[in-house]
């Protein structure tokens, strides 16, 4: 019946400067259920969320909450509604503590009419304890790791006692414990009638944690399903209209000589004595768990940090890395973790963020060669299968995986022979992730060496020639790819077991 939806967004819209985003879609939501809304990246899921909470005005479609038609103008609007959303990409403000990000712009007042910080901190901490979220409210923003801040958001959007919470990818950068943790709090909300609506690329959440799947594909809806009529090969081939055979497709590559050599390489409380050769045409993968140094070390190997002992070599010679100018001197590449804090710039065109690494290449005697770097940047978007309506559209206006593809692009632009991934296909949806894969893959093929750092085990067994695992800073297990078995990588990663 109609009246079991705490939700009815029908005949929604959305047209942006070359895309239509959304077409015609409606979504149904129940009270006190998870609703997980499935499609590949620049499908519409985000963008009918921002529509739902009043960051985007629909160009059509009417919006019914609680029984009655309401128009979100603004995200203060669907607050005061009851609606709530915890974003895909973080934005903290990080020069302030916890309870100040947690409470900003409605902070408790006193008699006077002063904020009253005191009742502020208890009420973020009586919050952080009924969450079992181990966070002091006095430590600054900037202080807590990625997942730390993941979890103080997603208390922040359980803090406005919403009917309904809008959650974006929010187990991309935490780990599996942290995972149970947040489906935990999410079950106990459901069973006190609040509903969730659930946005993720994991499938095997999806399956867990909802009642029901709603898929778009292409700005439209495709189909809302009960999650237990569904299994992931079903949901695949609605996400993508076809089946897809191959998640990893992994191809042999000749393995030639050592491109890449660490030794010792040092960092005080944080990685000590790294220490592995990299070999062109080889994928090799660097697996661990949350904290255990896997990017501290890309970022040693790339300047961007500086190492108190141990040296780098390219080729057999050997690299002062005073920045990361003088890695990509050496040819060097690197693909960070956090595409909005240390990748995409968002002011700038799709072209801009493409070239700006390569720009000696396109200006020989300071001269800038603009219609060469086009065509440069036309070839790449043809072979990445990058969505963009031109070159010219801003990055920020593109999906994630759209803009995960554009920053691989930036680096093959510079020509490497050494990459360094860290998490290629954190928050991309599963045909961007096949297709992130498959150019890893043809890059081995063409004599790159490639060192991966990824969180997803199926990714680091599916696409590793080798893997190294890593525990408290340290390397304590190294596989081939045919005992690269999770449970042997799991027993290096805690400390367990070292490889021989």
């Amino acid at each position: 019946m109609a009246d079991d939806y705490l939700l009815r967004m029908e005949g929604i819209s959305k047209h942006f400067p070359g895309v239509q985003a959304l077409d015609d879609v409606h979504l149904s939501v129940r009270a006190g259920t998870v609703h997980a809304l499935m499609g590949e990246n620049g499908a519409g899921k985000s963008t009918l969320m921002k529509v739902l909470i009043g960051m985007y005005h629909p160009d059509a479609g009417t919006v019914i909450f609680d029984g009655r038609e309401v128009h979100m103008t603004d995200t203060a609007t669907a607050l005061a509604t009851g609606v709530s959303m915890i974003h895909q990409e973080l934005s903290p403000v990080p020069y302030m503590e916890v309870h100040e990000n947690i409470y900003l712009g409605r902070e408790p007042r006193n008699r006077l009419g002063l904020i009253d910080k005191n009742l502020q901190v208890k009420r973020t901490r009586d919050l952080l304890t009924r969450l079992e979220i181990g966070v002091n409210p006095r430590t600054l923003m900037r202080d807590l790791s990625i997942a730390q801040t993941q979890m103080v958001e997603i208390a922040k959007a359980i803090s406005y006692d919403a009917k309904l919470i809008i959650m974006d990818e929010p187990t991309s950068a935490i780990t599996e414990r942290e995972v149970e943790h947040l489906h935990r709090i999410i079950r106990s909300l459901r069973d006190e009638g609040v509903a969730i609506i659930y946005i993720t690329h994991k499938m095997d959440e999806v399956f867990k944690i909802s009642d029901e799947v709603t898929v778009f594909r292409d700005g439209r809806h495709v189909a809302t399903v009960p999650a237990a009529e569904l299994d992931r090969n079903r949901l695949i081939t609605l996400m993508v209209g076809r089946e897809l055979t191959h998640l990893f497709p992994k191809e042999d590559a000749e393995i030639g000589e050592v491109l890449l050599s660490v030794r010792g390489v040092t960092r005080k409380g944080v990685v000590e004595d790294i220490t592995f050769d990299l070999r062109r045409g080889e994928i090799l993968g660097l697996a661990g768990l949350m904290g255990a140094g896997r990017t501290e070390v890309l970022e040693a190997i790339f300047g961007i940090v500086k190492v108190d002992a141990g040296e780098v070599l390219v080729k057999g010679k050997r690299v002062d890395l005073k920045s990361p100018a003088d890695a990509i001197a050496a040819g060097m590449a690197m693909l960070t973790e956090d595409r909005k804090l240390t990748g995409i710039m968002g002011v700038l065109s799709v072209k801009e963020n493409m070239t700006v690494a390569a720009l000696p290449r396109f200006s020989p005697g300071g001269i800038l060669q603009k219609r060469r770097m086009t065509e440069a940047c036309a070839a790449q978007k043809d072979a990445l299968a990058i969505k963009t309506p031109s070159l010219e559209q801003l990055i920020k206006n593109l999906s994630g995986g759209n803009q995960q593809k554009v920053l691989v692009s930036r680096w093959l632009l510079t020509d490497p022979d050494v990459l360094l991934i860290d998490e290629p296909t954190r928050g991309i949806d599963v045909g961007a992730k096949a297709e992130i894969h498959r150019l890893m893959s043809a890059l081995a093929k063409q004599g790159k060496a490639v060192l991966m750092v990824s969180s997803e085990m199926p990714e680091i067994m599916g696409m590793s020639d080798r893997v190294l695992v890593m525990h408290e800073g340290r390397i304590t297990g190294e596989f081939s790819r045919a005992d690269a078995t999770q449970e042997n990588i799991m027993k290096a990663a805690t400390g367990e077991q070292k490889a021989a």
